[in-house]
Parts: structure tokens; C-alpha cells; sequence
């Protein structure tokens, strides 16, 4: 079996783990791999290999915090595989295991015992230029923020081709409940059991009382639309990462991924009580 390590290659403690893990996992008759660039950043080029050949591994060991999770996501063809966090970062809100019982997590995962939380992903198509220029998955969100510009953007809010709301702001969020306690969150936005799986809509500073953040249904497709062209000065943000925008954004077209997440969880914390904990002053 394929055991995919991805570290953060930032913290040094997540690199000696990493190698210490896959010494490990060769030991068991196990085959654990990195991504090339991460492999050559922890000096294990043996266990490197490109992106494109990643294919589909038994499990994925994501060593790091919830940015880590979220890397390894993107790191794996659109298909619900096994993904186990460790966490070395300051929250760690998706992970499911502690660095201190790493080999005995790895070990829970490996023989299927692992509780399994399903998360759903976003799908959102790009247009510019009166055309479709990419299609992105998100586990966290999807947003439109202004650009380089100070200048505040209008953006016009649709779901099921019905426009719900337009307003002059710094941008509009397009959540997963996952998502909901990241960027949504600290605009605003409600905190959303993973169990739900619709769209979190949240406006980012809107210039309006009238704005307010909205949980759609499981099958709604939202529908983000800048038709001012002098308020249009945009990028978008996928997960944290901008998307390349050579002309200006004209609308994004967001639903429900066809694939979900599917997050190990070896540590028995409830999401409740992680949300109690670390927003809610549990």
C-alpha cells in the first residue's frame, strides 16, 4: 500500500517526523511517498515522486495543521481517499491525531479503525473574458476579494438564478460547513456542523445592513457576479491560495463538489467540543 506524507516543510519538527515515519512505514513492507518538491525540501528525494503520478494512496498522513490538511487535499486526484492530520500547527481543527501517539494513529488508520468524518468540497467554475478559464475544488471556501485596488468591489449574490442580494464590499465568502470556522468565520459568518452539506454564503465588510450570511441547501448552486466594471478590481481565493487572474473576474459559478473529504479521526474529539474549546470559551 502507498502511504502519502505531507509535511509542513516550514516546521522542523513536521520534517523530522516525516522521515522518521516513512523509515517506519518501509519497515512495515509499506511504500510511503512525498511529492517531489516536498521530498527534496526533507532531503528524501528516494521517496519523491511527481505530483501526477501521486494516483490514488491507502492513506494520506498530513503532518502540520489545518493548512497541511488542506495542501494534501489538493495534492490528491478528485476522489474520496483517507486523510489522517497530525497536529503540529496552532489549532488543528481538522486533525485527528496528536504528534505524540503518531505511530499508533498511523497504525489505527492503517487497519480501518479510525472514525471517519466526511466532509464535503466546493466546485467552483471561473469565467473572464466572457469565457470559462478554470474549474477549482475548495474543502475550505471559495472566495472574491478585491484586488491590488483599495477600492471596495460590487458583487452580485445569486442562488438557483435567483439574485438574492448586490452590494458594495470588500467580497463575498462561499463556504463549506468545514470552511465555516475558518475564513467565514471571522467575517461573520455562522459555525456549520460538517454534517450539514450546504454552501455558507458570507458578504466580506459589506456597505449595507441589509447583507447577512446565508446556509443554502445541498444541491443550490451560488452564483457570483461583478457587472461593474469600475467595481471590479478582483481576484479570487481558493483555500487560501489566489488564483491567477490576468483579465478581470466576471462571475463564479460555485456547488457542492461530486467528491467529499473523508478526515480520520484517532484523537475522540466530538466537533462540538473542539468548537466549544477553541471558539465558543468551552
Amino acid at each position: 500500500m502507498r502511504v502519502l506524507l505531507v509535511p509542513n516543510i516550514s516546521n522542523p519538527i513536521a520534517v523530522k517526523a516525516a522521515c522518521e515515519l516513512a523509515t517506519w512505514l518501509s519497515a512495515q513492507g509499506l511504500e510511503p511517498i512525498l511529492a517531489g518538491e516536498d521530498a527534496a525540501a526533507c532531503s528524501m528525494g528516494d521517496f519523491g515522486v511527481p505530483v501526477s503520478e501521486i494516483e490514488e494512496p491507502g492513506l494520506t498522513v498530513a503532518l502540520g495543521g489545518d493548512g497541511t490538511i488542506l495542501k494534501a487535499v489538493h495534492l490528491l486526484p478528485r476522489v474520496e481517499l483517507p486523510v489522517l492530520g497530525v497536529n503540529l500547527g496552532r489549532l488543528g481543527f481538522m486533525t485527528g491525531a496528536a504528534i505524540g501517539n503518531l505511530r499508533e494513529s498511523v497504525s489505527t488508520a492503517l487497519a480501518g479503525e479510525a472514525r471517519v468524518e466526511r466532509r464535503s468540497t466546493l466546485e467552483a467554475t471561473v469565467h473572464m473574458d466572457g469565457r470559462e478559464v478554470g474549474r477549482y475544488r475548495a474543502l475550505n471556501e471559495i472566495a472574491i476579494t478585491r484586488g491590488a485596488s483599495p477600492r471596495v468591489i460590487k458583487i452580485e449574490t445569486w442562488i438557483n438564478d435567483i439574485r438574492i442580494s448586490s452590494a458594495i464590499c470588500d467580497g463575498v465568502i462561499v463556504a463549506t460547513p468545514t470552511g465555516s470556522t475558518a475564513y467565514a468565520m471571522s467575517a461573520g459568518g455562522p459555525i456549520v456542523s460538517p454534517t450539514v452539506h450546504g454552501l455558507v454564503v458570507v458578504p466580506v465588510a459589506p456597505h449595507t445592513l441589509a447583507a447577512r450570511p446565508i446556509v443554502t441547501g445541498t444541491s443550490d448552486v451560488v452564483e457570483l457576479k461583478l457587472t461593474d466594471a469600475n467595481r471590479a478590481d478582483s481576484c479570487v481565493v481558493i483555500d487560501g491560495e489566489s488564483v491567477p487572474c490576468r483579465q478581470a473576474v466576471e462571475r463564479v459559478e460555485v456547488k457542492r463538489g461530486s467528491h467529499d473529504v473523508l478526515l480520520l479521526k484517532c484523537d475522540g474529539r466530538d466537533f462540538y467540543e473542539v468548537a466549544a474549546t477553541e471558539f465558543l470559551g468551552g
